[in-house]
């Protein structure tokens, strides 16, 4: 964060406030700050919410007055309105945010992988968050010791958010089935692949349980496609900016379902990050778009796969009977081999959480945990006033 300014100054007639501080200027909009004012009669106490019609304000709006005194910045509107901000959270408020914050990327050959333990993460907060610390970070966390029942995952779930229901229930079985309603219920290797692309919303985190997984193959496959994106803007931009202005279809129907979406295989926030990425072979409708558009999108997607199905960028590994993956959706591809029933069993639980609800959770989980941590510190040091 940026030193504390010395000076403040109002500039183009009171429409803007300067702030001068030791590392640079930073000049804010009257109207931005007076529809953030922190009092009682602009944002409600409880919620934080806004209490006033931000779109009434005027739009040449002024301030008036622009007053420093330590960390408190009082101002006065062209409207009347008064009230005195926080300079430190005024700042870390217009402080950029950092690229890709709290993500590491990773290729096949990562070493060690993000691990939790479902007993501790049930029972204790502290686990709780690391393990969605690891997941935020890694996009993918394998739990031990889940138990060996069908709804085994559940309570865990329950800690986090809502259990997310689709056109196939809850937790559903992901095994190889007679008359198979998709792929998955198959023996068949399925290519990288993130789920579900044609629902709206698409399902944030993947939830996968094994109870049984003695058959011959079906290692699980997973990548990085966030890491994989960047690589291809780094090697081939022209394939890049390709996958992310094109949005093809995705289709799933079956004797009771029309699901439909659209969207481009890297999807890009308002800061050019990859936010989200796509990729559903069997599930894939591009529409019939010019032929040169068709073209450069059939080779920029060829070159995507070729990156996320290729062996730099794939970790291998077999789940384990009590073991679990919970997978970001919006980040990473998964796949398996193909396997044989003959001797063997392959049986897989899975289940969605959305991603707002985890998000939630962690973040909420941070704040309290931070909080107990000054708690105690303030207490320690008051022990220790007392004692001198």
């Amino acid at each position: 964060m940026p030193s504390r300014p010395h000076s403040v100054s109002l500039k183009d007639h009171g429409q803007q406030l300067h702030l001068s501080h030791a590392e640079g200027d930073l000049t804010l909009e009257a109207l931005w700050l007076r529809e953030r004012s922190p009092d009682e009669t602009t944002l409600d106490s409880l919620t934080g919410q806004r209490l006033i019609e931000a779109a009434d304000l005027p739009l040449d709006l002024s301030l008036t007055q622009a007053q420093l005194d330590g960390d408190t910045l009082s101002l006065a509107f062209s409207d009347g309105h008064a009230a005195s901000f926080s300079l430190v959270a005024l700042l870390a408020e217009c402080q950029p945010c950092e690229a890709y914050q709290g993500m590491t990327f990773w290729q096949g050959s990562l070493a060690q992988l993000p691990e939790a333990d479902f007993a501790a993460a049930l029972e204790d907060d502290a686990a709780l968050l690391d393990m969605l610390e690891q997941l935020q970070r890694f996009g993918f966390v394998r739990v031990s010791g889940v138990p060996d029942t069908e709804d085994g995952m559940q309570g865990l779930i329950h800690r986090i958010g809502p259990l997310r229901r689709t056109n196939w229930g809850g937790i559903a079985d992901v095994k190889s089935v007679a008359n198979a309603y998709d792929l998955t219920m198959t023996q068949r290797g399925l290519e990288p692949h993130t789920d579900n692309p044609y629902r709206d919303p698409i399902p944030g985190y993947i939830w996968l349980h094994c109870l049984r997984n003695a058959a011959q193959g079906g290692d699980s496959m997973l990548v990085d496609g966030f890491s994989a994106a960047e690589h291809l803007r780094r090697e081939d931009p022209e394939a890049f900016a390709c996958l992310t202005e094109v949005s093809p279809g995705f289709r799933y129907h079956d004797a009771t379902t029309r699901l439909e979406s659209e969207g481009p295989l890297i999807e890009l926030d308002s800061r050019g990050q990859v936010a989200r990425v796509r990729f559903s072979n069997r599930t894939e409708r591009v529409p019939a778009l010019p032929g040169a558009t068709l073209r450069r999108y059939y080779a920029a997607r060829q070159a995507f796969y070729r990156l996320i199905s290729g062996d730099d960028f794939t970790l291998h590994l077999k789940l384990a009977p009590g073991q679990m993956l919970i997978m970001d959706n919006y980040r990473l591809f998964h796949g398996r081999s193909a396997f044989q029933l003959e001797g063997g069993i392959r049986h897989m639980r899975q289940g969605y959480v959305d991603r707002d609800s985890t998000a939630s959770r962690r973040l909420l989980l941070a704040d309290q945990l931070a909080g107990q941590l000054e708690g105690q510190r303030d207490g320690q040091f008051a022990n220790e006033e007392a004692s001198a």
